[in-house]
Parts: C-alpha cells; structure tokens; sequence
C-alpha cells in the first residue's frame, strides 16, 4: 500500500475511532471537510512546498478525492495533472542556490456538454519549512498552511460533491487544485498559458483562497464584485453571512489570472490572522462549520445565476487607484483585520517588540486617527503609516471598547 493510501486511510481510521463529541455528533458533511484539511496541513507533507515530494502526495490525494467523487480527469494526456516548470529562487534578487522544479495542477471537471464552463479553484501549495515567504522568526519549522489553503481545497471537494449530485446542468464545471501559488500564481498563469480547456467558453471563476477561520461575527470577505454587473445581486443569495465587498478584480491569489484573461471572478477569504504564513497555521485552529457555511453560500450563489447564461465582464479599478500611493517607510507591527465593517482599522494581532506592542495597543483596539489623518479604513491607515520616518514618534488615537485612548508610538 502507498504512503498516500496508508495516511487517508489512518485518517479515516482515526476519526472512525473517535470518542469525541465532534465525530460523533457532527454531520459526515463536516466531518469529510476536517478529514481533508487534517491530511493536507499534516506533518506527513512538510508544508506542501511546489516541487517537493509533500506537494506531490497532496496532489495525489487531491486526484484521488476527485475521482472518488466521480470526476472525471481535465488535466494533461487524460490525467488529472497539469505539469509547469519553473526556476525556485530562494533569493528572487539573485541566482544563486537556483533550482529547477516541476509543480502540477491538479484538474477535475464534470462535462454537462453545456456551452459554458464555471472554474472553481483553491491553491494546494503552501511554505514548506518556511524558507520563502514565511513570517515565522524561529529556526526553520513545517508551515503547515491549514487555513492558507488547505481550508480553500476542502471546500472546492464539498462543492464539486454538491454539484456532481444537483441538478445544474446549464454550466459544466471545472475544479482545479493550483500549485505555486504562493511562489507568484505560477500555477494559474501556466494554466492560462497552457490551458487543458477552452478558456473562450469559461462563464466566470470562483476561488477559495484562506476561508478556514470564519469569525463569531460570520464575516466574509468578497472581492471581484466589479468584474460583472451580475455580482451586484450578491445580497440577494439567502446565507448568514454578512458580507464584506471589494470590486478589484486584481489580488494576491489565482483569481487575478483569469480576470487578466478578461474572465469575471470572485475571491472568498475570511481574512487574515496571526497565525498567517507562520508554523501556528494547523488544522485543529480551522472552523469546519465555517467552511461549509461558506461553501454551502456559494453553491447558492451557482444555483442563483443557473439561468443567466454567460455573464458580462467588466474591467475594474485597482483599489488603490485615485489614492496618493502610500510609500511608507516604518511598520506600526500589527496585523489589520480585513473584514472589519466598522469605522477604522481594527487590530487583529500585534507582533512581539514591535512598535504597537511597546506603546500599549492591543489585538481587538480600533486605529481611527494618526497624526493629522482621521482613519476610516486600511488604505487611510496605510496613509497614516506614510507620514513617519523611522525614529519618529506619531500620536495615534485608539478605540478599545467604549473608551478613546491616545498612543504615542515610535516607529
């Protein structure tokens, strides 16, 4: 038995051995996504790092959920796979140490021979041992990426599940396990480079990208909303959700290459958190429920647009964009909460011996003025920042419950 078979089915054996509320309480659905997100953010895979031997056990167990599934293959030569290469730069401002890699995709449809095609995706590769990318100061330590994103991927399984079994056939579907992601979108751009299907006849793409750590407030994170005037009924999909809307359809994760591809996106994300790109980002952190609650509103959201055909796509304004670029020199240290809703940039974290630590400010305060700038959102923040020099010291006004507390904080 391989090394891949023997760790899904000790997984499987030890949840069916379980004595814990949770395995015997919680519906299979719920207990399917935990079992995923378990094996993907294991040891076993050493953080999943593209072109390692991890990333090719996880996309091996990605293969073997799809055809589970009953999905057929959508990758190269009738397999799952879609192979890239690509040069990894331990330093990308230098050749040196350089070494060549292969990464894959991993691609799944369900062929309803309808005209159009919905891609729904999440990225599979994360840190590794952290050498690239990690915000981790320790010696070098697995970087596990439950939520980011092992949490997307389980996901993506859960729909292609609900919709393999529906009946919504005015679109095939598409499901692709992206490598390289966190190395620069390597995957989505070679897969838009190289594609296994006709991009001409794709409807729109959705991508799950860091969904595993839904709040109390059950707040999540919508950008893309300006690539299609359909995007504009978001509110009307039934869900207790609440949520937050950005129009970019550019950002940091693989829907960006297919909007460059002037294809209409959205991008679901329930924020950052302390344990991002860090060793801490493990699966018994993740909220499982939250998941499918997420998964569940986006199936909703397919259901929703079953009749519109092909969507419009239109181009949108970078967020930035009729803002004075905000070339800060100094880090104020903490780590901002994207899907706050309120006035202000809330802290979701503060960083040891940084600058908000040794001035007071703590995870949960409410940053709404610095300096000479009211803050009413993380780009006035990030204004904010732009004032200050290095060594210099800057008033910043706090919210921390119902008082109103001023910091003076040295960058």
């Amino acid at each position: 038995m391989s090394i891949l078979k023997r760790s899904i089915v000790f997984l499987f054996f030890l949840f069916a051995l379980s004595g814990n509320a949770f395995a015997q309480e919680a519906d299979k659905g719920i207990q399917q996504l935990q079992v995923d997100v378990v094996y993907l953010a294991s040891n076993l895979l050493e953080g999943r790092e593209t072109g390692k031997a991890g990333e090719k056990l996880a996309a091996q167990y990605i293969a073997s959920r799809f055809e589970s599934l009953g999905l057929q293959p959508a990758g190269e030569k009738g397999s799952y796979f879609h192979y890239f290469d690509f040069k990894y730069k331990p330093n990308p401002h230098s050749d040196e140490g350089a070494q060549d890699r292969t990464g894959r995709n991993v691609v799944a449809q369900i062929n309803n021979n309808a005209p159009t095609t919905i891609i729904i995706g999440a990225h599979y590769d994360h840190l590794g041992y952290g050498d690239f990318g990690s915000r981790h100061t320790g010696e070098p330590a697995i970087h596990n990426g439950a939520d980011d994103n092992a949490s997307g991927v389980a996901a993506m399984f859960r729909l292609a599940e609900q919709l393999k079994a529906s009946d919504l056939k005015s679109n095939n579907y598409v499901f692709i396990g992206f490598s390289g992601e966190e190395l620069g979108l390597y995957g989505s751009k070679y897969f838009i480079k190289t594609p296994t299907i006709k991009l001409a006849n794709v409807n729109y793409m959705l991508n799950m990208d860091m969904i595993g750590r839904l709040n109390e407030e059950k707040v999540l994170a919508v950008n893309g909303v300006g690539t299609s005037p359909v995007w504009d009924d978001l509110s009307k999909v039934k869900t207790e959700l609440k949520i937050v809307e950005s129009e970019s359809g550019i950002g940091p994760s693989d829907h960006a290459s297919f909007y460059l591809e002037d294809i209409p996106v959205l991008h679901f994300f329930t924020g950052q958190h302390t344990d991002y790109h860090k060793p801490e980002d493990d699966s018994e952190l993740v909220n499982y429920e939250g998941i499918a609650i997420i998964s569940d509103f986006i199936y909703e959201l397919i259901k929703s647009l079953e009749k519109k055909g092909k969507i419009e796509f239109t181009k949108t304004k970078d967020e930035n964009e009729g803002r004075q670029a905000a070339a800060f020199k100094v880090s104020l240290g903490v780590m901002p909460d994207y899907v706050y809703q309120g006035k202000g940039m809330r802290i979701d974290g503060v960083q040891s011996g940084r600058p908000a630590e040794k001035a007071g400010l703590e995870k949960g305060d409410v940053v709404i003025k610095m300096g000479d700038i009211d803050v009413k959102d993380i780009y006035d923040y990030m204004e904010g920042l732009a004032q200050y020099e290095k060594g210099e010291t800057g008033r910043v006004v706090v919210k921390r419950g119902d008082k109103i507390m001023v910091k003076n904080v040295t960058f």
